[in-house]
């Protein structure tokens, strides 16, 4: 694992939706009527910016994410890939991930977006069950899904799914049923989240509450034993996958390598010259674009990560894998021990309670310490 590069990624947002879910806390907003023609050039601009600071890297995955990147029109998205071909090399097994929602208009394009160069897809499903689909705002119905991951298996060798569990009054029978039916239309890789309820959000100004604590403790559970029975394994906290299919981008940014925020209120992570920053792109959708058009970027902020915060970072997204975080790359990358960054007192108590596991290669939470990552962490970098 020390020798693995962990690639450059591109992420690219596109910020609209036709309806948003109480849950959600992304930078979203809704379709109303825009001028995608004006939209795909600001992007391209922004692309060439990071382009000619980057020269010389070699993309290893591109990733439309959202909003709802699937209301682009696929001459859009084609566009986008043949302007990143232009400022980059791009590796030979170039992974391209669409979010695409399980819409009828959207699953009579799933062709017209491979043919764009899409080679993966991620469906948002959330559920096969009407009335939790209508809980959580979403505009589909069971039926829908099905038929879009169906679908999308038939014309995509690389497909994935999001379901939320762990809703009010949701219990463990529930979700295993809930599970097991959705498996069948599995095709190697699955992402399960716990419902959050994020301040500000509908949900949040609404009251509303998850399941009970221990209720989700045991969902969790329950997940990672089905999962790795039906031979997709937790490779990360909430994502699971068969060997080989799990999703190159994301491990980029959990391994710590470079991606870059392309579009409105996208984070990204850069090392130029020798030195780490932190990109963020203006927020709003309007004022970004203003600054597209005119500055051929819309970048709010770029500030230094410094090496103790560069080396938290490292921790933090590092222990949510399941193979954890490897020693020789984390000294490289942070110029540090791993030691030297955590909680002597703390990382001893740990591993004696079983939350953590330690080797001469590996540092990384056991499965009951990434089911209380956050207070493992809150312990580690006391």
């Amino acid at each position: 694992m020390s020798d693995i590069d962990p690639g450059f990624g591109v992420y690219v947002h596109w910020p609209f939706c036709k309806a948003i879910c109480p849950y959600c806390d992304f930078n979203v907003h809704l379709n109303t009527s825009i001028d995608e023609t004006v939209w795909r050039d600001a992007l391209i601009n922004e692309l060439a910016h990071y382009g000619a600071e980057t020269h010389g890297r070699t993309v290893t995955s591109l990733y439309f994410g959202g909003g709802t990147p699937s209301l682009m029109q696929p001459e859009t998205i084609a566009a986008l890939i043949n302007a990143l071909q232009k400022h980059w090399a791009v590796s030979e097994n170039l992974e391209i991930t669409l979010e695409v929602n399980p819409t009828s208009g959207e699953r009579a394009r799933l062709r017209d977006f491979q043919s764009a160069g899409i080679n993966r897809v991620s469906v948002g499903i959330q559920s096969l069950d009407d009335d939790a689909l209508k809980f959580l705002g979403r505009t589909h119905h069971g039926a829908d899904a099905r038929r879009t991951l169906e679908a999308a298996s038939s014309i995509f060798s690389r497909t994935t799914f999001d379901l939320i569990y762990a809703l009010p009054e949701q219990s463990l029978a529930d979700w295993k049923q809930a599970l097991s039916d959705t498996l069948a239309l599995a095709q190697g890789h699955v992402s399960l989240y716990q419902l959050t309820i994020e301040s500000g959000t509908p949900f949040s100004k609404q009251g509303q509450q998850p399941a009970d604590e221990n209720v989700a403790a045991d969902m969790f559970e329950a997940t990672q034993d089905i999962l790795a029975t039906a031979g997709m394994p937790a490779y990360e906290i909430s994502n699971h996958a068969q060997p080989g299919d799990e999703s190159r981008h994301n491990l980029t940014c959990w391994r710590g390598g470079d991606y870059l925020g392309i579009g409105p209120g996208a984070h990204g992570r850069l090392t130029l010259d020798g030195a780490v920053f932190g990109t963020h792109q203006i927020h709003n959708p309007k004022r970004w674009l203003e600054k597209a058009q005119t500055n051929g970027h819309g970048t709010a902020k770029r500030r230094p990560i410094l090496s103790n915060d560069r080396a938290r970072e490292l921790i933090m997204m590092g222990l949510r894998l399941k193979d954890g975080i490897d020693r020789e790359r984390f000294n490289r990358i942070s110029a540090q021990e791993l030691e030297t960054a955590l909680d002597a007192k703390g990382l001893k108590q740990l591993i004696d309670g079983g939350l953590m596991q330690s080797s001469d290669t590996t540092l990384k939470a056991s499965p009951e310490g990434q089911q209380r990552l956050n207070a493992v962490l809150a312990k580690l970098l006391n």
